[in-house]
């Protein structure tokens, strides 16, 4: 981390997190190329969604690697002006290996608007409202997954979710077929639900874990 960047961090700020095998840690801007082949990684192993692009998007390497700076840039920056307005921590974070200090996944809170009442445990309830939650999102790099990357990462931030910020609840939605995601949802004490209709397209599976799960 630059010296501009630490120094940048203040109010409600999380901390750095360190778990058996990772550092959970603030983005800086050196972690450019690092990101950069992240999400070619990715991409590669689901080129039908590249990480950026607007549905039907082809965008050329040089318009990629713009717009990943850009949101590294706005990644850092809205970082530092949430801990300053003591606003909850969202955004992306970085897994860092302790190991080999190189950069294998990213981490993070979002607001996460969903119908909650369309599934099971909720009341099923067709064209239910939106509700505002805290959405938790992981992404690992391909030859890495398979391996608890995932798992533990999103633990520690579940942890600090529960114990520092006092969260009502975290939700994580993924598609229908993302197995992978689902098994990291369950790992982490979520309860993972499929929503019975067809809409939202984008609420499609969905874990949920209330803080009183973790008493």
């Amino acid at each position: 981390m630059s010296n501009n960047d630490s120094a940048a961090l203040e109010g409600t700020a999380m901390p750095v997190l360190e778990t058996a095998r990772l550092t959970i840690r603030p983005l800086v801007r050196d972690d450019l190329d690092a990101c950069h082949a992240l999400f070619a990684a990715i991409d590669a192993s689901t080129p039908d969604n590249w990480a950026g692009a607007a549905a039907g998007e082809t965008p050329n390497e040089t318009e990629r690697l713009d717009r990943r700076r850009s949101w590294l840039w706005w990644a850092v920056d809205s970082t530092r002006e949430l801990a300053r307005l003591n606003q909850p921590p969202l955004g992306d974070r970085a897994i860092v290996d302790r190991a080999t200090n190189a950069l294998i996944g990213l981490v993070g809170f979002v607001p996460s608007m969903v119908p909650l009442g369309q599934l099971p445990s909720f009341g099923a309830t067709p064209n239910a409202p939106h509700h505002l939650e805290l959405g938790m999102f992981w992404a690992v790099a391909p030859n890495r997954q398979g391996k608890g990357v995932a798992s533990e990462a999103a633990a520690a931030m579940l942890a600090y979710a529960f114990e520092r910020l006092d969260a009502w609840r975290v939700v994580a939605t993924t598609h229908n077929d993302n197995l992978a995601s689902q098994g990291v949802m369950r790992r982490i004490g979520m309860t993972v639900e499929r929503n019975p209709y067809p809409d939202p397209f984008y609420f499609q599976s969905m874990g949920w874990i209330a803080r009183e799960a973790r008493r």
